[in-house]
């Protein structure tokens, strides 16, 4: 009895740590994955901004400027995507909304990103776009890959249309979560003007060739990931906008159109911070808590077999 025990034992004890590296190295990129379903929405104000009034084309200083950014899985797309590359895709349709104080629009940028469902790998199909202009994205944009590195990404800029590296600058602690820090800065650089701006009787998609004024933009992006699941809980801009020449400005070399620190609101904050520290414990899962309590007890159960396998020898000599 001892001895089929022991080899029962023996093949439970195989099982199991074979069934570890399986977790970790199969199941884990198969299973955890971006759902294509997915809908979020993210509110950042800087407080206080400068902002261009379009009506007098002078700058002021407002109370606060406010972005609404939401990301809506696109299902049918991705699905129809997914038949042609044969791999899981995620296909955002995502609005980055910006309004003064009084409420009023002051642009609105849409883009289309699709995606791999487990790497955040970029996935090039029809469709991937900024403000409607086709692009090609190389790098991360919103989310860092699961299991995110100590190390520098290529990061998208939506308002460029190229992407950058963005640097790691070390781990920190963020309301009780380890997070890894990244900063990114954007030099002064000729930019397209949004489709949609409150500029009367001017047609923004023609603004520069009618004028010759032309829109510059600089950013210092900053942005602290928790690197299980690659989600980051805070993110901040130190935001500038100009135009620069032409006939719009009436003589003037350069005007202010947007400056401000971005951040986001902290309510924003709160619940981010709240549902990746959910997530992160379902990553662990499958990546540490099941492969390693799993080889820990394969070595049980293997040593409890060859305590058996002894005895029962010992018994029948």
């Amino acid at each position: 009895m001892r001895r089929r025990a022991s080899l029962v034992l023996l093949a439970l004890a195989v099982f199991f740590a074979a069934l570890s590296p399986l977790l970790r190295w199969y199941a884990f990129p198969r299973l955890v994955k971006i759902p294509p379903g997915q809908y979020q929405e993210m509110v950042l104000e800087a407080k206080p901004a400068t902002l261009l009034d379009y009506g007098t084309l002078q700058a002021e200083e407002v109370e606060k400027v406010t972005i609404v950014q939401t990301l809506k899985g696109n299902v049918e797309e991705s699905e129809r995507i997914e038949r042609s590359v044969g791999r899981d895709v995620v296909v955002w349709d995502c609005l980055s909304y910006i309004e003064g104080p009084d409420g009023a629009m002051v642009s609105q940028i849409p883009e289309r990103y699709v995606f791999d469902a487990h790497s955040q790998a970029p996935v090039h199909a029809t469709g991937e776009s900024v403000d409607g202009e086709a692009v090609r994205r190389e790098g991360i944009e919103f989310k860092w890959p699961f299991l995110t590195e100590k190390r520098d990404y290529e990061y998208f800029d939506a308002q460029t249309r190229t992407s950058a590296p963005i640097h790691y600058k070390g781990t920190r602690t963020f309301r009780g979560l380890e997070v890894y820090y990244f900063e990114q800065t954007i030099p002064w650089t000729k930019v397209p003007y949004p489709k949609k701006m409150p500029i009367p009787g001017i047609d923004a998609t023609t603004l520069e060739q009618q004028t010759g004024t032309t829109r510059w933009y600089t950013t210092k992006r900053m942005f602290w990931v928790e690197p299980v699941t690659g989600a980051p809980v805070n993110g901040e801009e130190i935001h500038q906008e100009e135009l620069r020449g032409g006939t719009l400005l009436g003589g003037r070399d350069k005007v202010t159109a947007f400056a401000g620190h971005v951040k986001m609101r902290p309510d924003y904050v709160d619940h981010t911070v709240e549902l990746v520290a959910s997530q992160r414990r379902l990553v662990l899962l499958m990546t540490s808590h099941l492969p390693w309590g799993f080889l820990t007890l394969g070595g049980a159960l293997l040593t409890l077999a060859l305590v058996l396998e002894a005895r029962s020898r010992r018994v029948s000599v």
